[in-house]
């Protein structure tokens, strides 16, 4: 019987999820790349400033396509690189193209014009590698001042390698003199890294030990992220933070009090709650297309490595914290989605592996790119926090009446503990009151007063019963609010 069960729930969650793939399709298509007998196993994407994307191959190539506009199935992949050491991550300036490989920052040039790079030199090796092969680096990202960041993986699991200087930190790097700083600590996996329109840069990291929800966080110097296997070199030259952390007794605290016993930790702008927001989060990008990829322009388009999706976020800064809510935005990618970038014309390359890891899609590996129909799907727009709750902003006109119906909008508040245990519970979970509702004069937006709000937390909002002006029901009701200050 319990088998039966299963299956049902399988097959229902199946038939669920591709409906709902078809109902974001109306709004945007998914099209694929044949990678021509090549094993597209995308680690790094870069669209050049001459429109032309570029991408890095987990097996050491960088290649460019040829015809990336155009009819998917007629692109080409041409060589510009190859031999590198497990490139996770592309950026172009005015020099070359930069790439960061396991153990070095390498600029790359093609100085003869042929579309091939001649040159490569060092920037940066100022980490070291234990033989471990989770000690994967990531970046390079360009912050205001110039400066290049990359982020270093800790080790995984208890092997007995790894145990190396400067694993689980984020590194700044002068591109013209490769001068290395060690800025902040306490990261995990963090696969993605970006910068800001405003040179600000923040980075994802994964759920597990030390980390009980994947997160977006933006890094700054001094900043002790959560995870201790970096501390190890909190006393070694270079290093912003003097006093060793009392890692033994942050087991079992609340995020939302650890500043009281660290006080450079930094909780994240953004959680995302374990599988209902994905489980891998990794690359993303600001949508900085004005308008190109439809009404989300400014916000972030964040990709999962396990669930073959894209989410996005939108952020505000509150009292000088970055914070801000996550939705969902499209499911069905052939892979695990590993890097974005968005191109000439508007549209969002998506590059993806499974590597060994598994995911929902699944292909081994694979190129998508993401094409804005025009049809504006009815959305929550933005979730905003004002003083005693939320205002929402919806993308087309509701219909009051739908809004006061009972079980129309409901909330719900949670919070995460620092732990050892790979990935945790949602904590001190309680029901929200929402006590009031106000409708805009032109119902694209409305206002909650919510009771309690509660700082620290993720504020769960679940609109399943909203409908826009036209009857149509929210393409994703839920969103995701991590309130870090209150307004």
């Amino acid at each position: 019987m319990r088998s039966h069960k299963l299956a049902y729930f399988l097959v229902t969650m199946l038939v669920s999820s591709a409906v709902w793939a078809q109902a974001e399709d109306d709004h945007y298509q998914i099209v694929t790349f044949d990678p021509g007998g090549k094993d597209l196993e995308v680690s790094g994407l870069t669209t050049l400033k001459n429109g032309e994307v570029l991408l890095a191959t987990r097996g050491g190539e960088v290649l460019r396509v040829q015809g990336a506009y155009g009819d998917p199935g007629k692109a080409s992949f041409q060589p510009y690189a190859f031999g590198l050491s497990t490139p996770l991550g592309l950026l172009e300036r005015d020099d070359g193209i930069y790439v960061v490989q396991r153990g070095e920052l390498t600029r790359m040039q093609d100085l003869d014009g042929d579309g091939r790079a001649d040159r490569f030199d060092t920037i940066s090796d100022q980490w070291e590698l234990g033989g471990n092969y989770h000690e994967y680096a990531f970046g390079p990202r360009e912050d205001k001042d110039g400066k290049l960041w990359i982020t270093l993986n800790k080790p995984f699991g208890d092997q007995p390698y790894g145990d190396v200087p400067w694993r689980g930190w984020a590194l700044r790097i002068d591109p013209k003199t490769g001068h290395t700083e060690p800025l902040a600590v306490g990261l995990r996996s963090p696969s993605g890294i970006e910068s800001s329109p405003q040179g600000e840069i923040f980075y994802t990291d994964n759920q597990g030990e030390w980390c009980n929800a994947s997160k977006l966080s933006v890094i700054e110097p001094g900043d002790f992220h959560g995870h201790p296997f970096g501390l190890n070199s909190v006393q070694l030259p270079g290093s912003p933070l003097k006093v060793p952390l009392p890692t033994a007794s942050l087991e079992g605290i609340f995020m939302k009090d650890l500043h009281k016993t660290v006080p450079n930790f930094k909780l994240p702008a953004v959680w995302f709650p374990y599988d209902k927001m994905g489980k891998s989060p990794t690359g993303f990008r600001w949508d900085t297309t004005g308008g190109k990829f439809g009404p989300f322009a400014g916000q972030v388009f964040v990709g999962d490595q396990h669930h073959a999706w894209i989410m996005r976020v939108s952020l505000e800064k509150v009292r000088g914290r970055w914070q801000g809510a996550a939705y969902r935005f499209r499911q069905g990618f052939q892979s695990g989605i590993v890097r974005l970038a968005f191109g000439q014309d508007g549209s969002l390359f998506v590059g993806m592996t499974n590597a060994g890891w598994g995911s929902k899609g699944i292909s081994p590996f694979g190129l998508q790119r993401v094409v804005y129909r025009g049809s504006v799907p009815f959305e929550i727009k933005e979730m905003r926090a004002i003083r005693g709750g939320f205002e929402l902003e919806f993308t087309a006109p509701i219909d009051p009446k739908t809004v006061q119906a009972v079980g129309a909008l409901t909330m719900s508040s949670y919070t995460y503990r620092l732990s050892k245990a790979y990935g945790g519970p949602e904590e001190d979970l309680r029901k929200l009151n929402v006590s009031a509702i106000e409708v805009a004069k032109d119902r694209r937006s409305l206002r909650l007063v919510v009771d309690p709000l509660r700082a620290g937390y993720v504020h769960e909002l679940v609109a399943a019963g909203i409908r826009s002006a036209e009857g149509k029901p929210l393409l994703h009701p839920e969103a995701y609010y991590t309130l870090i200050n209150l307004p």
